[in-house]
């Protein structure tokens, strides 16, 4: 996962609310309210975003199929705190629209990271320690301390009927679903060794797609293929190189190919692949200033990069929403770097990256 803040959901069968507000039936939300968001440029070489209001601090957000629904690991004081001040962690899994008008928090217990929201639009899958509370609390971002016992789990969009499909005492994260909605991927982490892994999704098997003593591949996602995925990967003997050397991959999930897609020793860090099947959204540093982290629309045929973000600090987390049109990220609005991190929304539609665009197969 590296460097992330984490989130939790609920599973005591119940609907969840927040307050007054109910989770609504699936299919109900229908999309964005402009009446409650102004997309405007807060710097002149940026598309126009907005703040996705009424949440706490918060990192990985992802949208659900209808491209409005956005489930994202929020800070919670009735999550395990963090195991030290620098740690992440402490956060528990919630969904929101993307205009802040709904919320609800799917787990009251643990610590949760990494969810995805099911095609289906009906169930929702993420981690989490809420059975392994007796383990150290361990740190998100550190791949030496890796929380171990996080779980993945499924449930309802509002956070009921909870089922694990993973037991055991390794780190389980970075979960995604495959469009068709019938196998996830995901990565786990066993004797200090990060692979990908993917199983069917009512959690039985299990398969190990990668298999490298130095390479630490993680953060799989789906293209509209439904066969290939993205990831990133970084090297056990440069862990401690700083910003740590990452390059993006693709793999196809059943031939085992690997591609390499970015080609130099800098960080490419958080690839996710744009619905058109040709680009994919990703983060650096500046070469000049490691300390300030962009976003960037890469493509998969090799072409140069394209800058989406121009803020000073940190900008990270990027996804795109099915449709092609919305940009999830998380930036940094405090003084130093990664603090004050909240989920904004950046309206992509002017880059032409949506399912109309795929090629045809």
């Amino acid at each position: 996962m590296g460097l992330a803040l984490i989130l939790s959901a609920c599973g005591d069968g119940s609907r969840g609310t927040v307050g007054e507000i109910e989770a609504p039936e699936p299919g109900a939300a229908v999309g964005t309210d402009y009446s409650l968001v102004t997309p405007a440029k807060m710097h002149e070489q940026e598309l126009p975003i907005w703040q996705i209001s009424n949440m706490p601090e918060s990192a990985e957000a992802y949208y659900g199929p209808d491209s409005y629904l956005v489930i994202v690991q929020t800070q919670d004081d009735d999550a395990v705190p963090p195991s030290h001040a620098r740690a992440a962690g402490g956060a528990l899994t919630w969904i929101t629209t993307d205009d802040g008008k709904l919320k609800w928090r799917l787990n009251d217990h643990g610590q949760d990271a990494c969810s995805f929201i099911m095609p289906d639009g009906k169930h929702v899958v993420y981690t989490s320690t809420r059975d392994h509370l007796d383990i150290p609390v361990g740190n998100w971002s550190d791949e030496t301390d890796y929380p171990q016992g996080a779980e993945l789990y499924m449930s309802d969009l509002d956070g009921g009927n909870v089922k694990r499909l993973t037991s055991n005492e390794f780190y389980d994260a970075e979960i995604s679903v495959r469009p068709d909605g019938e196998r996830i991927v995901f990565t786990r982490q066993i004797e200090g060794k990060l692979d990908i892994w993917m199983m069917k999704a009512d959690g039985t098997g299990e398969k190990q797609l990668t298999f490298t003593d130095d390479w630490q591949e993680g953060a799989p996602f789906f293209l509209p293929d439904n066969k290939t995925i993205t990831m990133r990967a970084w090297k056990r003997s440069e862990h401690d190189t700083s910003p740590t050397p990452m390059t993006v991959f693709t793999l196809d999930t059943n031939s085992g190919e690997v591609v390499v897609r970015t080609h130099d020793d800098w960080m490419n860090w958080a690839p996710y692949p744009t619905p058109d099947g040709k680009h994919y959204v990703f983060v650096r540093p500046l070469l000049d200033d490691p300390m300030n982290w962009e976003i960037y629309l890469g493509s998969l045929d090799g072409s140069d990069p394209v800058r989406l973000t121009f803020n000073d600090s940190f900008d990270g987390f990027p996804l795109v929403s099915p449709d092609g049109t919305k940009m999830l990220f998380t930036r940094s609005t405090g003084e130093h770097f990664m603090a004050d991190l909240y989920t904004f929304v950046m309206d992509i539609s002017s880059l032409d990256v949506g399912p109309s665009s795929r090629r045809p197969s």
